[in-house]
């Protein structure tokens, strides 16, 4: 694998966000130069990997940057993100650019307002230069749409990057963007950061303004999260995302907007990690998978923590199912009046009209039985914290696939009998409600990286990031980059 050569601006580009914000801000740096080096490693990488869709025309997205280097010069700042070029996830609407949710249905279509998450990050001081891939609807674990096409593996490009934020992360690991926004309901921040070696945060419900403002209250699965090199940038971007919104009254006002902070070092000696591994034997995991991770374990002995195996009392393929009645009885929700309509429904992909046919029909009773198994299963993991502080198992249960695959049909020898039964490892914490952290691995036997899962108790997103950023520092793992940047 050849690397490209590197180019005048990699100062800037090797910057984190937090050292980035820092030099914009004590203007060793100007925001125009920034933006040059983005789009500099954007045309050097895109063009490889697909991450960036949609681009937005630079001569006007210079004035802005100069505009805001003007602002600094008077002694103005937005916030952490002034001066940061970003590309909002091609789901939620963000004004004036397309939007297309990687249908067809919605080619060419051009939003008239913000999602909140991406009003709060404009008016942030960020500079939206065009949109990460996802793949229809943010449906699979694989980002691909009959749009933009595919994107590829920020460490092999023959490889998937993972979904739906696979845009996001490769984005974030090639350096194209400082820092990067995604969207998590099944593993959507988690499986591309396993995926592409870096990190993202699906955080609490609530934690962080989600959807447009007139989200359904029903919604409690998707949230919306940040996605870095390490979790100090994590942080970064969240402190701009999280905290609440009126408009949103799911929202939280434990984090008021822009006061989110990592919380500081502390002594982790004695801190109970529960692994739950591939719970049990239920997970089918690829081979070498779970050694990789079972060896990342180690760096949280050497903070101080105790590991051991933990296991909840509970009937597992009766939460599988539970989850897919709730998930598809969303996915119908918010989309059944495209597939009502015949020209709109020979545009959907097979595994969206899947999801929509079943939730159309489910009952009533069907869903709530769902929702009471929900409801089971926070109580058992409730129970499983009295005895742990934190729970790791892997993000993702294979290495990144060929690119080329719609999905993995089988693992270790057994089918998947649906198109995202291949995820199930993200499950437990999206049905539960509780902030996880996908943190890397390391990498497999072919060079590929895994990921580990770090999942706190409910509303604990600053602590599953103390502890993610330790371990990163035992580890070393925000330090290794692509083969491509070397």
């Amino acid at each position: 694998m050849n690397a490209i050569p590197s180019s005048p601006t990699d100062s800037i580009i090797d910057l984190d966000a937090v050292a980035l914000s820092r030099a914009i801000h004590a203007r060793e740096v100007s925001c125009v130069e920034v933006l040059d080096a983005c789009l500099g490693q954007i045309d050097r990488h895109n063009p490889r990997v697909n991450a960036i869709v949609a681009p937005v025309d630079r001569d006007p997205l210079r004035k802005q940057a100069a505009g805001l280097d003007d602002e600094l010069a008077r002694g103005a700042s937005r916030g952490p993100l002034h001066g940061f070029p970003q590309a909002p996830k091609d789901i939620m609407p963000a004004a004036g650019m397309v939007t297309t949710k990687g249908s067809p249905i919605f080619a060419g279509q051009v939003s008239q307002t913000d999602a909140v998450v991406f009003e709060r990050m404009r008016a942030g001081g960020a500079l939206f230069v065009g949109r990460t891939n996802s793949p229809e609807f943010g449906l699979g674990g694989h980002t691909y749409n009959p749009i933009y096409g595919t994107t590829r593996n920020a460490w092999d490009p023959a490889r998937s990057a993972g979904g739906s934020s696979g845009g996001a992360a490769v984005a974030v690991a090639l350096r194209m963007l400082p820092v990067a926004d995604g969207s998590d309901m099944m593993g959507s921040l988690r499986t591309p950061a396993a995926f592409n070696h870096v990190y993202g945060l699906r955080t609490s419900f609530g934690c962080v303004p989600h959807g447009p403002s007139e989200e359904v209250f029903f919604q409690q699965f998707s949230v919306a999260g940040p996605m870095a090199r390490n979790v100090p940038d994590l942080a970064l971007l969240l402190s701009v995302q999280a905290g609440f919104d009126a408009r949103l009254p799911l929202t939280r006002r434990a984090e008021a907007p822009g006061s989110f902070t990592l919380p500081p070092e502390r002594d982790w000696t004695g801190v109970r990690i529960g692994w739950l591994g591939d719970l049990g034997g239920h997970l089918p995991t690829e081979p070498g998978l779970l050694d990789t991770c079972v060896m990342a374990l180690s760096h949280l002995r050497t903070l101080g923590c105790t590991v051991d195996a933990a296991l909840p009392e509970f009937d597992l393929e009766r939460l599988w199912h539970a989850w897919i009645d709730l998930r598809s009885f969303a996915v119908a929700g918010a989309n059944g009046a495209l597939y009502r309509d015949p020209a709109k429904r020979a545009l959907l992909k097979p595994e969206a009209v899947w999801e929509i046919e079943r939730g159309l029909a489910l009952s009533g009773s069907r869903v709530y039985e769902a929702m009471a198994i929900r409801s089971a299963w926070y109580q058992a993991l409730r129970t499983l914290f009295e005895r742990f502080d934190y729970l790791v198992m892997p993000a993702a249960q294979v290495f990144p696939f060929d690119a080329d695959m719609d999905w993995p049909h089988a693992i270790d020898g057994r089918d998947m009998d649906t198109y995202h039964r291949w995820m199930q490892a993200v499950v437990p914490a999206t049905m539960a409600g509780l902030p996880a952290l996908a943190a890397p691995a390391g990498f497999g036997r072919d060079g590929l990286p895994a990921g580990l899962q770090i999942i706190g108790p409910a509303q604990a997103d600053a602590a599953v990031l103390q502890l993610g950023h330790a371990y990163d520092q035992a580890g070393g793992f925000s330090r290794v980059r692509s083969p491509w940047l070397a």
